[in-house]
């Protein structure tokens, strides 16, 4: 049990049951001989007939004692690995569930599929172990799953090691070799930060293909259900040094989706070496993920630092099918933290590479206040220039790279850290960035390479730019006068000549 399992727990929507629907009959009376026949349109086919009938709740079927039991007996209800699924057939990957309780309430149906044929995978107690006293016991027939969870052989020849999880609305995570959980996906994000309430969408059934002896990938197929739409997601995934998620999403909106956002990942940032005041903590930063980065159409790299700001802010960056976009953690030392427990260090990047032409509209970066590092403030999407319409079928593919550097336009110096304090002057800021990078190395001042740096309000003082021999890097300065503004958008890159050698900076200062 992990921080964000708390979290999302708590974000999940009463919705729809499979089977009270009466849409998935066939399914969820199985033949234990023969299963059901299913293909990769199997699940397209149940989201567009959920989607012509109005939404319905689903029954409250979670015992009571379930429902108010508190984090150290939910805890204390484990899966019991020896009854992985596949453990016993010797294949490359299994999987293991979650049970229904405290937060997490929803029944989420589970099957696997083999030959072309579906199987229900039952509850029973005796797939878990209930070590509370008070829960030892009392566990019934059919109290069913939460989501589930996939292991797989990424660090150790000899280990099944958790490569990801499915749990809580549309919410799920995953690792790559020698990282540990942070930041989180989901299938989809509805009205966020809107005044009318955000939306969560819920995974309400998996298929699960049995992998093949030698497969290097598990599928992973899921329907998804709420007030406003349904959807069908087919998860292709390949756990190892970077771990892969081939996403298809088929949305089918039951009314006009305005504010829907695309690829949502979720995650949180508290403070670091440019958002430290009023902090008093021994640690340099504390965040899963600190910055935004974003290769536009126009084969712009853009790098946003993230903040913990003191109201909401939602930018939006106006783009025409988007090369990629991701919520990245650059430093990955573990001084960067220093902390022994949390380790920031090995929190993986998420980058969303887009295929296909997504058209029109802006990635979505939105920043919510927070005082601690148990919530997530972060989200950032892709929202398409049009609404969904209501009606129709919608299809987004996409590939989520879970990863500690992704792969962009390599000639470019990226941004190694920005550094915000005061300024000599009062009333004035100083703003430092460290760049890093091959198209660095070797040039000293004599290469010409000059600060460009702009603000849309304010003043911007005394920029230099300059090689750092300590990093081998190179370092932006300037100071801002904000000149009475509330806010001002910055913007940064190292040129020669005309032409960049940098990513270009982006940041929101608010006074």
């Amino acid at each position: 049990m992990r921080r964000r399992e708390l979290i999302l727990g708590g974000l999940s929507l009463p919705l729809a049951t499979i089977a009270g629907s009466g849409l998935l009959s066939p399914l969820t009376a199985l033949a234990a001989d023969s299963g059901t026949a299913f293909n990769d349109d199997s699940v397209p086919a149940m989201a567009r007939q959920l989607a012509a009938a109005p939404f319905r709740k689903p029954p409250a079927d979670l015992p009571q004692w379930l429902q108010d039991m508190g984090y150290d007996e939910y805890r204390d209800i484990r899966f019991n690995p020896a009854h992985a699924l596949w453990r016993k057939q010797g294949l490359p990957f299994q999987a293991e569930f979650f049970h229904r309780g405290f937060l997490f309430k929803d029944r989420v149906q589970v099957f696997t599929v083999a030959a072309g044929r579906a199987r229900q995978v039952d509850y029973s107690p005796d797939l878990f172990t209930f070590r509370a006293s008070a829960v030892r016991g009392r566990a019934g027939a059919d109290l069913g799953f939460a989501g589930m969870r996939l292991h797989g052989k990424i660090n150790r020849p000899d280990y099944f090691d958790e490569i990801g999880a499915f749990l809580g609305a549309s919410y799920f995570r995953a690792v790559a070799k020698g990282q540990a959980y942070g930041l989180s996906a989901r299938g989809l994000a509805l009205n966020t930060v809107r005044p009318e309430g955000e939306e969560f969408p819920v995974f309400r059934a998996f298929w699960i293909e049995t992998p093949a002896p030698d497969a290097s990938a598990v599928v992973v197929h899921a329907l998804m259900d709420s007030p406003s739409v349904s959807g069908a997601f087919r998860f292709v995934v390949k756990a190892g040094v970077e771990t892969v998620f081939d996403v298809q999403a088929r949305l089918y909106p039951r009314v006009e989706l305005s504010y829907a956002g695309i690829a949502p990942l979720t995650s949180m940032y508290e403070f670091g070496a440019s958002d430290r005041v009023g902090v008093d903590d021994y640690r340099p930063a504390v965040h899963d993920s600190d910055g935004l980065a974003l290769w536009t159409g126009a084969d712009e790299q853009i790098w946003r630092p993230l903040s913990n700001p003191a109201t909401v802010q939602d930018s939006g960056f106006q783009d025409t099918t988007p090369r990629g976009f991701g919520l990245m953690q650059r430093q990955r030392d573990f001084s960067d933290y220093a902390d022994s427990e949390a380790h920031y260090e090995k929190r993986p990047s998420l980058w969303v590479e887009p295929v296909g032409d997504w058209g029109k509209g802006a990635v979505h970066l939105i920043e919510i206040p927070t005082g601690d590092e148990y919530h997530d403030n972060i989200v950032a999407f892709w929202r398409p220039a049009a609404p969904l319409a209501a009606g129709r079928e919608h299809r987004f593919d996409y590939r989520l790279h879970w990863c500690n550097e992704h792969n962009w336009k390599r000639e470019l110096a990226t941004i190694a850290d920005t550094m915000i304090g005061a300024a000599p002057q009062q009333g004035r800021r100083r703003v430092i960035i460290d760049f890093k990078g091959d198209a660095l190395k070797g040039l000293g001042e004599e290469a010409g390479i000059k600060p460009d740096v702009w603000s849309g309000a304010g003043k911007v003082l005394n920029a230099v730019a300059h090689p750092v021999e300590a990093t081998g890097g190179w370092r932006i300065g300037f100071e801002l006068d904000p000149a009475g503004a509330q806010a001002a958008e910055l913007h940064a890159r190292l040129v020669q000549g005309t032409q960049p050698v940098s990513e270009t900076w982006l940041y929101r200062w608010t006074a």
